[in-house]
């Protein structure tokens, strides 16, 4: 996928985009559509990381490369292969209904699913409280993300977020 957003972007008129994004990085391998973001904003073809997004790296935009998804089951299980706990990230950014959320949720935990993120910079504070009800409703653990990609990447730093809501289990609580 990396090299398919390098190679989109060159043939816009970005070359380099790549190694640009190495830069930000220790290891190949984590290079993200964050990396490039930021390559791009320092290289002026942006203001800043949002505007990247806008402008290059969605759908019908040079940039963008359709996702392969694995199915839930395969997510699940590579997770737990490589030692890791399977969380929902994020789950206030997913554009379904309180039916399809639980249907989501149901099929995670049935699966091995571990923990949702009930805290997340992009959940509200009734969402911090409608997440913690899914995971005791669920017998989910409950993680907190700052979904940090560096300082003033984002509105809100690491630290930032309150504590989790009170009759949830944190997930390092089995660490």
């Amino acid at each position: 996928m990396r090299a398919r957003i390098a190679q989109s972007l060159a043939r816009a008129g970005i070359p380099g985009a790549y190694e640009g994004a190495r830069r930000f990085v220790t290891s190949e391998r984590l290079i993200s559509r964050s990396h490039f973001a930021r390559y791009l904003v320092e290289a002026g073809h942006a203001k800043e990381t949002r505007d990247v997004f806008k402008r290059y790296l969605v759908k019908g935009k040079p940039g963008y490369v359709e996702h392969t998804w694995a199915t839930l089951p395969q997510a699940v299980e590579w997770i737990h292969a490589a030692g890791g706990q399977a969380v929902i990230a994020h789950p206030g950014r997913y554009k379904v209904t309180a039916t399809g959320m639980r249907r989501l949720l149901g099929e995670f935990r049935d699966h091995g699913g571990d923990a949702i993120e009930v805290l997340s910079p992009s959940h509200t504070p009734a969402q911090f409280d409608e997440y913690a009800t899914y995971a005791r409703v669920f017998g989910l653990l409950a993680s907190t993300g700052s979904d940090y990609h560096g300082p003033g990447e984002g509105w809100l730093d690491l630290g930032d977020l309150p504590p989790l809501p009170a009759g949830v289990t944190p997930v390092w609580m089995t660490w």
